[in-house]
């Protein structure tokens, strides 16, 4: 019995979130219990003033004795000087507790979002990732921290207020009680009532951050479209949902306050009713009527407006709950337990009957068959939309294939150690990621530990050296967020760059130079060609310079290899590359 009864009390929530904050409570437990002890004394202030009411006002009032307790209103003052200097203490000590705890939440949620899978953020909008990732972490913790300052302040505040009720009359205290579990009952419906509300909530208010993403990103498309007006009318519907959640929200929970409130003032008007017979009788002085009302209003002020405060609370709950949900997911792509770290590529590439898909029942990638000699240059072609960048991309593991194998040197990847694959393979999009800072910054990503020589080597093989000999700060000018100051070809040439600092054995370049000028793509194409050298490669190509030079040429057309072959085997065949070929694949040098 015991048992089922400790299993009850596991799963409540509000016990389930709080013991798993205690992996995050326990770095910082001594000032976090602190935080929590310091509310005590607070507390019960307020019921040692309403308790010295008594013999003030039965002496001073009833006898017009003025000489024997004159101490009790200065008592009053510095009661309530050291609840004001313990307030500002618990301020500080929840604060300083919540942000450490907030951070820790962050920083477990940051390392587990680097490492998640292409496919998690091919399902999620930049929005969620931050309300989730961010936002909720902000609620969870200020709100629970705040809540536990408030409710455990007002236990015991409360607690001591009953002392006191019951010291001056046990009569008036049961019925005070009486109606203090009636106003509180509504709380235990609160939960049900919000939770659908909440997740539509989540949901919608993730979907206006994007909104302020897609316009900071999408600003030049905004513009040169007109879409002012389209995405505004969107951004006014999505908004039009979020107020209409937020009235259901208080339509459901509103209540609760003003219901609260009501019954109290019935509790009250009742305890005076009766406080006044039991004075007429004899039963209760004056003075203890005084102190019992001042404690039994400094008792049920608090729950007037406790149902705001619980409501807030819930929420609070239900934002830790989703990251702990978020905690608890693992990356699909991880570590082997017995992963072997990957030194050397000796052999080469192997796929063997793989097959992919990015949702179930939609294939593609079918039976893919393909051998990638050490030093070879594999071409990848085919319409738009075939699998060529499928393929590539599950080189990496940056997603799993469905069946089959990739094999590098007879090991399938999937039991190599994660990183010491990547370690191995340097890859150049067609739209290349820089982030916010200078440009050596996102040149030394592909070596950490690189000397300005390696640094300088990979700047010339680029072909970026005189670009950079012409800015005032050289390596060190700052980019912007996106490398939004360069041009295509030199956020291109700058990743070539961090490619040629990385010196892995294995470069993939994924249409490389397909959005570039003429004038840029001749200049990216020759740092192109200078990382290509004594490297196993794999490009994703429309252009023929690439093409014509590979090793193999591997045509792909809706996930199956129908053509391998060099450039002039294939020509001869006159099949689907000849096709490609004569259909625009080729552009004049």
């Amino acid at each position: 019995m015991f048992k089922k009864i400790k299993e009850k009390i596991e799963n409540l929530y509000v016990v389930r979130n709080y013991k798993q904050m205690y992996k995050y409570v326990k770095p910082i437990w001594v000032r976090s219990l602190l935080a929590v002890l310091v509310t005590f004394p607070v507390g019960t202030m307020d019921a040692i003033i309403a308790w010295t009411l008594k013999p003030y006002m039965d002496v001073v009032m009833i006898e017009k004795n003025l000489a024997s307790n004159w101490y009790i209103p200065i008592l009053i003052i510095a009661f309530s000087f050291v609840q004001s200097a313990l307030n500002y203490s618990t301020a500080y000590l929840n604060s300083w507790v919540g942000l450490k705890i907030s951070n820790s939440i962050k920083m477990d949620l940051f390392k587990k979002l680097v490492r998640y899978e292409a496919a998690f953020f091919d399902k999620n909008t930049s929005g969620t990732i931050q309300f989730r990732f961010n936002n909720d972490v902000d609620s969870a913790c200020s709100g629970l921290l705040n809540n536990l300052k408030l409710f455990t302040t007002r236990i015991f505040s409360s607690l001591s207020l009953i002392v006191v009720l019951f010291i001056n009359s046990w009569k008036l205290a049961i019925v005070a009680i009486i109606v203090l579990l009636v106003a509180l009952y509504p709380l235990t419906t609160i939960r049900k009532k919000i939770d659908d509300i909440m997740s539509k909530t989540v949901s919608t208010s993730a979907g206006v951050i994007t909104f302020f993403i897609e316009a900071f990103s999408g600003n030049r498309i905004i513009s040169s479209y007109n879409l002012y007006d389209y995405l505004t009318g969107k951004f006014n519907d999505a908004l039009g949902t979020v107020f209409s959640l937020g009235m259901k929200m208080v339509q459901r929970t509103g209540i609760l306050s003003p219901m609260m409130h009501f019954i109290i003032s019935i509790g009250i008007a009742v305890i005076i009713w009766m406080g006044s017979y039991l004075i007429f009788n004899g039963d209760l002085t004056p003075g203890g009527f005084v102190s019992f009302i001042t404690a039994l209003l400094l008792l049920y002020q608090p729950i007037k407006s406790i149902g705001n405060d619980y409501n807030a609370m819930q929420l609070a709950m239900m934002a830790m709950e989703r990251v702990f949900e978020l905690l608890k997911v693992e990356p699909k792509i991880k570590n082997d337990p017995n992963a072997i770290k990957l030194d050397v590529i000796k052999k080469g590439i192997k796929y063997k009957n793989i097959c992919f898909e990015y949702q179930k029942k939609h294939p593609v990638l079918s039976k893919i068959n393909l051998d990638i000699k050490v030093g070879e240059t594999v071409a990848f072609v085919g319409n738009s939309g075939g699998g060529k960048t499928t393929m590539v991309n599950l080189l990496p593991r940056f997603y799993e294939a469905k069946s089959g194998k990739i094999l590098i040197d007879g090991i399938d990847i999937t039991k190599l150690e994660l990183d010491s694959l990547r370690d191995k393979i340097a890859i150049v999009f067609q739209d290349n990621f820089l982030f916010d800072g200078t440009i050596r910054d996102n040149i030394i990503l592909g070596n950490a530990n690189a000397t300005q020589d390696q640094i300088d080597l990979a700047v010339r093989s680029a072909c970026l050296d005189e670009f950079v000999a012409s800015l005032d700060k050289g390596l060190d000018t700052k980019i912007g967020e996106r490398g939004v100051l360069l041009s295509g070809g030199q956020k291109q040439r700058v990743a070539i760059a961090r490619a040629f600092l990385k010196n892995a054995p294995i470069v993939i370049l994924d249409e490389a130079t397909s959005a570039l000028d003429n004038k840029s793509e001749a200049v990216v194409q020759r740092a192109i060609n200078n990382l290509m050298k004594d490297r196993t490669v794999l490009v994703i190509a429309h252009r023929l310079t690439t093409i014509r030079n590979a090793d193999k040429i591997v045509v792909v057309d809706h996930g199956h290899i129908v053509e391998i072959g060099n450039h002039s085997e294939l020509m001869k065949k006159k099949g689907a590359y000849y096709n490609l070929y004569n259909s625009g694949l080729s552009k004049p040098e």
